[in-house]
């Protein structure tokens, strides 16, 4: 079976804000997030997927991850995901 690679977007129920990752197990990293087990995102749980886009290989993901971090711009997350 074929890797592949999810980016993906989080939005804290908490207080609204987001989250961009990647991986390759996207159900289970969210339960990492949900379950504290990540210190960035341990604060602001609960956490919802509102956003993912998958990628053959780790190096298009991270490539993809990288561009979305460098907008820094709530609104361009928030178009992004409608």
């Amino acid at each position: 079976m074929e890797e592949v690679y999810t980016v993906y977007v989080l939005q804290s129920e908490k207080d609204g804000s987001f989250y961009i990752g990647q991986t390759r197990n996207l159900t289970g990293r969210l339960i990492r997030h949900n379950a504290g087990a990540v210190t960035s995102t341990k604060a602001r749980r609960p956490w919802i997927v509102v956003w993912g886009q998958t990628f053959p290989d780790r190096s298009e993901a991270i490539r993809r991850e990288k561009e979305l971090k460098k907008q820094k711009s709530r609104r361009f997350l928030q178009d992004l995901i409608k």
